[in-house]
């Protein structure tokens, strides 16, 4: 069963085209990875998946919907079930973490009181391996911290459907390994995950399909099968990335 279609979508920026006439489909509860050489639109393919940039062309459909028609109601559902976390971790300068963690369950949760709320970002921020406070602001984190805080955050709605974008970028081996585990938990209980990464190993580990992209278009569609069998198709990844 598909979540997600992209029918016929471009996207240009500045007079730059970045994503040429993609159809796509992303299958319920697998893994799909968007691999390519670098400026190929990798992340923007990934931001239109998820609705946050509008295609210049082409529409994208969650569960039959168009997401850019969605009314409030649907959008809502749409924002609860679904998380991002950005290449750059996007936390906002002037608020403190607590304050950053707290606003998607109120928004999403608006049923749970102050309490409830600070129980669940103590159990994230536990799963996750953040210890120190939350009361500072990102300027205060290292790059690592900061990513370990946006996919906390991206956990605490309990989402169904996960985009991550280079998710463990700047994380020394044990952080890495506990996100990439996280992930591995969220496959197991059949969730929806598509990821942007240039590391090879945890494409062949985690992905079920891989999508690689040339210069704005989709220039093959492997299945974990396939470039785990064969070598050539592997070697095209590999080479693809760098």
């Amino acid at each position: 069963m598909e979540i997600l279609n992209l029918k016929g979508i471009s996207f240009s920026s500045q007079n730059n085209q970045i994503i040429n006439q993609i159809n796509l489909n992303i299958e319920e509860g697998k893994t799909t990875a968007l691999v390519g050489p670098s400026g190929c639109g990798k992340s923007t393919l990934l931001k239109l998946c998820a609705g946050l940039i509008i295609p210049s062309a082409g529409e994208v459909f969650y569960r039959g919907m168009n997401i850019t028609a969605m009314n409030r109601s649907q959008n809502l559902d749409f924002r609860r079930e679904s998380a991002f976390v950005f290449q750059d971790s996007a936390l906002w300068a002037n608020q403190s973490l607590q304050q950053i963690l707290d606003l998607p369950l109120r928004i999403h949760f608006p049923e749970m009181n102050r309490e409830e709320r600070q129980q669940r970002i103590a159990e994230v921020m536990k799963t996750v391996g953040y210890k120190r406070s939350l009361l500072i602001r990102p300027a205060s984190l290292s790059m690592g911290e900061q990513k370990l805080i946006a996919f906390g955050r991206a956990m605490l709605c309990r989402p169904t459907l996960l985009f991550l974008d280079e998710w463990i970028e700047s994380l020394d081996d044990n952080a890495a390994r506990r996100l990439i585990s996280l992930v591995k938990d969220q496959k197991l209980h059949d969730n929806t995950i598509i990821f942007v990464s240039h590391d090879v190993r945890i494409i062949r580990d985690l992905a079920d399909y891989v999508v690689m992209l040339v210069g704005g278009y989709i220039y093959t569609i492997m299945t974990h099968e396939q470039i785990n069998d064969d070598r050539d198709l592997s070697d095209l990844i590999e080479k693809g990335i760098t």
